[in-house]
């Protein structure tokens, strides 16, 4: 047996023990989508959203990139925003960084890797944003830092997006969030208070 075939095998696993206990599971599944929140968080395989929030399918829109990037330019990212706060009306959105983040140990690491530097390019503006602070650490704790600065940074950015603007400017409920996630311990932790409305220019 191949290993796509193993696949396949757990998927009517997970099938099987989802109806047991909730035969109109995937009956309701399929009528609608009316997530409460969009997660924009890193590519990176261990970091899964809906398991490590305790949500099922269905809970969580997802959205991810490599390092947990909100960039201006990007209409991925922005078409993911514009129709999760439009037609999904969630009602938070959580940017949420990991530490020992690929990512963000290539953008200080220095050296280049090929395509992807242009869009590690992003972390090193953070890193520029924040290199005071950034330049009394060292190792690890630096590179932690970055991960949760990384994170705060692209919140903000996408509270500068047209879509959580116009939003606000309706009055829709809207929170922005910025969390870190511990692969070590898997745990969740909050980095700031939740951003409700617009940012001072």
């Amino acid at each position: 047996m191949s290993q796509l075939d193993n696949i396949f095998e757990k998927n009517v696993d997970w099938v099987n023990s989802v109806t047991a206990e909730d035969d109109k599971f995937f009956e309701r599944l399929s009528e609608q989508q009316t997530p409460e929140y969009l997660w924009i968080g890193c590519s990176d395989s261990r970091v899964p959203a809906n398991q490590l929030m305790g949500l099922l399918p269905g809970d969580v829109f997802v959205h991810r990139n490599v390092a947990n990037m909100v960039v201006h330019a990007d209409f991925n990212s922005l078409s993911v925003i514009h129709y999760a706060v439009e037609y999904l009306k969630v009602k938070h959105i959580i940017v949420c960084g990991h530490y020992l983040c690929g990512g963000v140990q290539g953008a200080l690491s220095g050296d280049r890797f090929g395509i992807v530097d242009s869009w590690l390019q992003h972390v090193k503006d953070v890193i520029g944003l924040h290199k005071v602070e950034l330049d009394s650490l060292e190792d690890r704790a630096k590179e932690d830092r970055l991960c949760e600065l990384n994170a705060i940074e692209q919140a903000a950015n996408v509270c500068q997006s047209p879509p959580v603007k116009d939003a606000w400017e309706r009055g829709q409920e809207l929170n922005i969030h910025a969390w870190i996630y511990d692969i070590s311990d898997g745990k969740l932790k909050k980095l700031q208070e939740p951003i409700t409305g617009p940012l001072e220019s």
